[in-house]
């Protein structure tokens, strides 16, 4: 019952670009696998977390599947920010981001690039589209919250009657530590009903290899850098600004009226860090005519990894890409 370890990341990618911490990889296509007539796609996952949630093994990543599906592919990995990285901004994540994108575009010969934006990347992501339209062939937030007024549990928790956001940052980047406890008071038998679900799974080895990857990837993660921490806390969380059209970045009023792209917004049932109402919010947001919501079961990291999602959320998206993005290919 001793299981081989199993290979994280499988989906061979090269690395195109280093912007500080961060880097930005395009994934290898397959020989056998038609280039599909649609715009390339950038993964862009949280900050806070490692990015390879997006391709965490074979058969449970969102990268492969695209990849398979003949998808010009692409990355953008925050990286491991320094303790000198307490001064990146959320306008300077913001920035980041745009490099990126600039970068696909050259290599590619594209003048507009599909951004799949996973958790806080798709707030960050509808931050930027909002800044830069023109840019964007489409738009798909994978369970990043927009309505904070809808956050559930992590809203209360960092209510600004009893949570100081900057006190928090005083001492610097808030590290992995600080940002877990937050997520395991959200259910706090978690660890016990996990133990339980082991024991009585042991002899299953399919789980086996999904249960040892999940946990890889979620021992591995990441400080949130102090200042965009401290931005996302008090402007987003507390004051809900982006739904409300009251939030700046980069001296610029976000608007997400001004996001016209086709826009599509999974929410899953059961996700407690965004919920459903949380993320479709962005639909009656943005100023596209183009509009969809894809809910799928599972929870925040259970509706990307988890053992349905290749049967629904991958099909999904492929055929959503490639059904309302290709009129966007120059």
């Amino acid at each position: 019952m001793f299981d081989a370890p199993v290979t994280l990341m499988p989906t061979q990618r090269s690395t195109v670009l280093t912007d500080g911490p961060a880097s930005l990889y395009r994934f290898t296509r397959l020989d056998d696998v038609a280039p599909a007539k649609a715009p390339p796609v950038l993964l862009v996952p949280s900050m806070i977390n490692r990015w390879y949630v997006l391709d965490l093994r074979t058969g449970a990543s969102v990268a492969e599947a695209l990849v398979k599906a003949g998808l010009d592919t692409w990355c953008l990995d925050w990286g491991a920010p320094e303790d000198h990285d307490r001064y990146f901004t959320w306008g300077e994540a913001v920035q980041r981001l745009d490099r990126m994108m600039r970068r696909v575009r050259r290599e590619t010969g594209q003048a507009k690039i599909t951004v799949l934006g996973y958790c806080m990347g798709a707030t960050l992501t509808s931050v930027h589209a909002a800044l830069h339209p023109d840019l964007y062939a489409g738009f798909i937030n994978l369970l990043g919250p927009i309505d904070f007024s809808e956050a559930g549990m992590l809203g209360r928790m960092t209510d600004p009657r009893w949570f100081d956001a900057n006190v928090v940052a005083a001492a610097g980047n808030v590290s992995p530590e600080q940002m877990q406890s937050g997520f395991k008071l959200l259910r706090p038998t978690q660890d016990l009903a996990k133990a339980v679900t082991q024991l009585d799974k042991a002899f299953d080895p399919v789980f086996r290899t999904a249960s040892q990857a999940l946990e890889a990837w979620a021992g591995d993660n990441v400080a949130f850098p102090a200042a965009a921490y401290t931005t996302y806390i008090n402007e987003l969380y507390q004051k809900n600004w982006l739904i409300q059209g009251k939030h700046h970045a980069l001296g610029q009023r976000v608007d997400l009226k001004a996001i016209t792209c086709p826009l599509l917004t999974i929410a899953a049932d059961k996700d407690s860090i965004c919920p459903p109402k949380a993320a479709v919010a962005l639909n009656g947001a943005v100023g596209s005519s183009q509009t969809q919501v894809l809910p799928v079961p599972g929870g925040h990291v259970g509706a990307v990894v988890g053992s349905k999602a290749a049967d629904k959320l991958y099909p999904a998206l492929i055929t959503w890409m490639k059904e309302r993005t290709c009129s966007s290919v120059s």
